[in-house]
């Protein structure tokens, strides 16, 4: 696979500067390992990875959260309840009175093993963010796999049998297709809750629309395609300045699954350390003290969460 990161991460970049704020989100990667392998993954998560965070890292997680008076914990992966330390940690940050985000593909809730996982879910209140990159069946497994669509309608029901969608939040992710920005996130999320409700029934919050980023497997779909100049020229073209005081980065920590740090999810997959540092800053360093005023490392594929509405972890940014 063909990767993108000497394209993107070069020694100058015309992105302008960005500096943290207080940290009030934690986003933590468990680990790789997945039960799906989706073309627009940025984390080249899949069945066959080893990756996963240890007890004594998540332990960690807890301290910084307790020190640091974090308050979200978002977690991702992979399919981040395929770690064997999910539920721990997810109980005991909502004991710390926590708000806990789920990253759900939906089909994990359907797997051998994993029956009772939207109902823990549901007693611990998570807030779950669920992708389901279209509303169309065919749109769905070309990204995803066979068979992912309909799972996912499944996974849905049962999460709304269980409130979510009404009393506990339950958000779904919209990712375009192919190299093309989103369409407004307002009115897609309009089309979303109609044919959702009048084809299945079912019932969700908030869409949120979120630009590919042109690295790992996305990327080297565009390298392999020539489509990555014409991409990247598209994100640059499209660069909204109103997004940067809500870029995710200001105010949210990237931790990958050996707790080191990232000024957000994308740089993690790029290799890029929190602010730059020759040593990569660990999440044990957040014990001492925080990371407001420090520099963001920015790159050409910041031009991703800025481009038209702007795009991050949260949907579109205005």
């Amino acid at each position: 696979m063909q990767d993108t990161h000497d394209l993107l991460v070069r020694s100058s970049t015309d992105f302008p500067p960005l500096r943290r704020h207080a940290t009030t989100i934690l986003q933590v990667n468990l680990g790789y390992l997945c039960n799906l392998s989706c073309v627009h993954c940025h984390v080249n998560a899949g069945p066959t990875r080893t990756e996963l965070m240890d007890r004594d890292t998540v332990e960690l997680v807890l301290a910084v959260i307790r020190q640091r008076g974090i308050q979200v914990l978002d977690l991702t992966g992979g399919a981040p309840e395929m770690n064997p330390h999910f539920r721990y940690l997810v109980s005991e940050a909502r004991k710390l009175g926590v708000e806990v985000i789920d990253r759900c593909n939906l089909t994990i809730l359907l797997e051998e093993g994993y029956e009772d996982m939207a109902a823990f879910l549901a007693e611990q209140q998570v807030h779950i963010v669920a992708s389901l990159p279209c509303y169309l069946e065919d749109n769905v497994n070309k990204q995803r796999g066979k068979g992912v669509y309909q799972g996912s309608m499944e996974a849905i029901r049962r999460l709304n049998q269980l409130g979510y969608g009404d009393s506990l939040p339950l958000d779904l992710v919209y990712n375009p297709t192919g190299p093309s920005l989103p369409p407004p996130q307002a009115a897609l999320e309009a089309d979303y809750k109609r044919e959702l409700a009048e084809r299945f029934g079912l019932r969700f919050n908030s869409l949120l629309t979120i630009t590919n980023m042109p690295i790992s497997r996305f990327g080297a779909v565009l390298l392999a395609h020539e489509q990555f100049n014409d991409y990247m020229q598209l994100l640059r073209a499209n660069f909204n300045q109103q997004t940067l005081p809500a870029v995710m980065c200001r105010s949210t920590i990237s931790v990958d699954y050996r707790g080191y740090l990232y000024d957000c999810d994308f740089n993690q997959m790029l290799h890029m350390p929190q602010g730059n540092h020759a040593s990569h800053p660990h999440l044990s360093s957040l014990l001492e003290a925080d990371l407001e005023g420090e520099a963001v490392y920015v790159a050409d594929h910041c031009f991703g969460c800025t481009a038209g509405a702007g795009s991050s972890c949260g949907g579109a940014l205005g």
